[in-house]
C-alpha cells in the first residue's frame, strides 16, 4: 500500500482487487440484467384474471351462461323450448325490461342509480290513456298518446336529474322519492282503475309483425343499438364513463358534470316512457300498476351484464345478455311448470354470483367497450 493512499485516507486495497477509476462511486451490482427497453412488465394477474377483466372475457362468460340455460331448457322441454314461437316469446318478454335496462346502464355507469323507472312507467301509461287524452288523440292522431307518454317519462327523468345534479340530493333518495310520488300520482289520475286503450290503430301498430318479428322486439333492438352508439361512439358516452370513473377528475377536465348527470337521468326517464308505450301494446290498457318492481329487474340485468355498481365501466352488449339470461331463465321455469318462488331464489343466486365475480376480477378501467 502506497504512502499517498494512506495520506489521502483511502481504504486499503486487498490483494488481487482491481482498481476503480478515480471519480466514480461504488454502486450495488445485481446478478440479473435489467429488462430491455420496450419489454412488457411483469403482471401479478393470472391468465384467468386477465381474460375475465376484459370486455371479451365478460361477454364470453355471459354467452356461456346463456348457452347453459338454453341447453337446460332444450333438455327439460325438448318439444317446445327450441321452437321459433318460443324464441320469439322469450324476446318479447325481454323487450320491455330491456328498454328500461339500456337507460339504467348509462345511469349506473356514471355512478348513479334510478329506482323510479317502474313508477314512471305506470304514470306515463295512465296519462297516455286518460279519457281527455284519448278524445284529443281521436281528433288528431293516435301518435299523440305515444308522444305524451314519452314526454311524461322525459319530464320525470329531468326532475330526477335536476334534483340530483343541482340540488345535490343523493340519487338513491331522489329517485326513491320519485318512485313513491309517481306511483301515487298515477293512482290519483286513474282513480285506481284500469284505463282501456280505445284506439285500435295504436294497438295494431304496437302488435304488428315486421318480417315475422314483433314490433316490441324491434323497438328493443333499436333502443339497444342507439344505446351502444351513444356509449361507444360519442363524446357523451366517453364523458359518462369518465364521470363514473372519477367525478372530480372529470370536472377538472372540463366536463359539465351537473348538466351531463341531468341528461343521463332524462334518458333513463325517456326509456321508461318508451316502455310505457310498449305496455300499452301488450296489455291494451294503462294502469298505475304497470312497471311494479321493474326497476329491480333492470338493475339486476345491468349488474349481471357486467356493469359496475360503483360506476366507471359497463357495456350495452353485456346488459342485453343479462336481460336475455333472465328472460330465458323465466321461460325455462314456465316450460317446466315451476313456481315463481323458486325462480326468485335462482335469480338472487345469479345476482350474488355476478357481484362476487365483479369484486374478485373487475376493477373500473375508465373506458367503455
Amino acid at each position: 500500500m502506497s504512502e499517498s493512499a494512506e495520506l489521502n485516507g483511502a481504504p486499503p486495497r486487498t490483494p488481487g482487487a482491481q482498481a476503480r477509476p478515480l471519480g466514480t462511486d461504488a454502486v450495488p451490482t445485481s446478478s440479473e440484467a435489467p429488462p430491455p427497453a420496450g419489454a412488457p412488465e411483469k403482471s401479478d394477474k393470472s391468465a384467468l384474471q386477465r381474460i375475465l377483466s376484459g370486455s371479451v372475457g365478460r361477454n364470453l362468460g355471459l354467452v356461456a351462461a346463456l348457452l347453459v340455460l338454453i341447453i337446460v331448457g332444450a333438455a327439460t322441454a325438448p318439444d317446445t323450448f327450441l321452437t321459433v314461437s318460443n324464441t320469439l316469446t322469450i324476446l318479447r318478454q325481454a323487450s320491455i325490461i330491456g328498454v328500461v335496462s339500456i337507460g339504467m346502464t348509462l345511469v349506473i355507469i356514471s355512478g348513479g342509480i334510478d329506482l323510479s323507472v317502474g313508477s314512471v312507467i305506470g304514470l306515463a301509461s295512465v296519462v297516455a290513456t286518460l279519457a281527455a287524452v284519448q278524445d284529443l288523440a281521436d281528433q288528431i292522431h293516435w301518435v299523440l298518446m305515444i308522444l305524451l307518454a314519452l314526454l311524461v317519462g322525459l319530464g320525470a327523468g329531468l326532475i330526477n336529474g335536476i334534483i340530483i345534479a343541482y340540488g345535490k340530493v343523493v340519487a338513491f333518495m331522489a329517485t326513491l322519492a320519485m318512485l313513491v310520488a309517481a306511483r301515487g300520482l298515477a293512482e290519483i289520475l286513474a282513480e285506481r282503475r284500469t284505463l282501456q286503450v280505445g284506439d285500435r290503430d295504436l294497438i295494431n301498430f304496437l302488435n304488428a309483425d315486421l318480417i315475422g318479428v314483433d314490433m316490441l322486439i324491434w323497438i328493443f333492438a333499436i333502443v339497444a343499438a342507439l344505446g351502444w352508439v351513444i356509449l361507444n361512439r360519442t363524446t357523451f358516452g366517453r364523458r359518462t364513463v369518465a364521470i363514473g370513473g372519477n367525478r372530480e377528475a372529470a370536472r377538472l377536465a372540463g366536463i359539465n358534470v351537473k348538466r351531463h348527470t341531468m341528461w343521463l337521468y332524462a334518458i333513463a326517464g325517456l326509456c321508461a316512457g318508451i316502455a310505457a308505450v310498449m305496455y300499452l301494446g301488450r296489455t291494451t290498457a294503462g294502469t298505475s300498476t304497470h312497471g311494479t318492481l321493474l326497476e329491480l329487474d333492470a338493475i339486476a340485468a345491468v349488474v349481471v351484464g357486467g356493469t359496475l355498481l360503483v360506476g366507471g365501466r359497463g357495456t350495452i352488449t353485456g346488459t342485453v345478455f343479462g336481460v336475455l339470461i333472465f328472460a330465458t331463465l323465466t321461460n325455462v321455469f314456465v316450460q317446466n311448470n315451476l313456481n315463481s318462488s323458486a325462480q326468485a331464489v335462482v335469480k338472487g343466486i345469479i345476482i350474488v354470483v355476478a357481484v362476487l365475480l365483479q369484486q374478485r376480477f373487475a376493477k373500473p378501467t375508465g373506458r367503455a367497450t
